[in-house]
This record gives structure tokens, sequence and C-alpha cells, in this order.
């Protein structure tokens, strides 16, 4: 499998005001009904890649992260680490049944790594 970028995701210390932004900058709709309340971003193409808007943790600052996709998420953690990566968020199954994890590379830039339990498209 090729590792292409799946999804972004910006993570924001004001969630709801950084999802009225960009509705109101590109049109984009952001709908949060579901049961983890992520800000799931449509932005009414078929081009690009989907998205998301997460609250960020009381330490964090605002920033993008791009999620790879992979065929198996513990080996690509390990292959991460063996290359210098720290692990921020270890394997978790999501509740739709995709797998991710979330690393930073050797340089401090955070990621995830992604494989979703249906194929997307």
């Amino acid at each position: 499998m090729a590792n292409p970028v799946l999804q972004f995701q910006i993570i924001s210390t004001e969630p709801d005001k950084t999802a009225s932004f960009y509705s109101d900058l590109f049109g984009w709709t952001v709908d949060a009904n579901n049961p983890m309340g992520y800000r799931q971003i449509n932005t009414g193409s078929s081009e690009g890649i989907t998205g998301g808007i997460w609250p960020a943790p009381p330490q964090a600052q605002n920033f993008v992260q791009l999620f790879v996709g992979v065929d198996n998420v513990a080996e690509s953690l390990t292959q991460a680490q063996s290359l210098g990566a720290k692990v921020l968020i270890p394997a978790t199954r999501l509740p739709d049944g995709d797998e991710m994890a979330v690393l930073k590379d050797p340089h401090g830039m955070p990621f995830a790594i992604y494989r979703a339990s249906t194929p997307r498209r």
C-alpha cells in the first residue's frame, strides 16, 4: 500500500470559534453530531482530503495534524519509534472501528498513523 495523507485535523484551544472561522471563510459545514463530539468538516468538494476539528489538550497550542494511511498501525508505530518518533497516543480503536495512533516525529511535529476499517471513497 502507498501511504497517502487521508485526513487533516485542526487541534484548537477554541474549537467552536475555529469551526465558525473556517465555515465563514470557506463555506465549510461542520458537524459535531457524533459520540466523541468531533467536529467533522465537509468542504463541499469531492477534491482533497477530509478533516475535522478537535479540542486541544490544556497544555497544547493550536496546530494542524496529518493522518497518514497505513496497512498496520502496530507495525508502523514500532517502525516510527525505531526511527526516533515518540508516542503521544498509543494505537487506539475508534468507535467506528478505525484505528489510529498519534506520534511526534524526531523534530517535534505531531502526526497520526491511521487505518480505516473500511476503504475510503
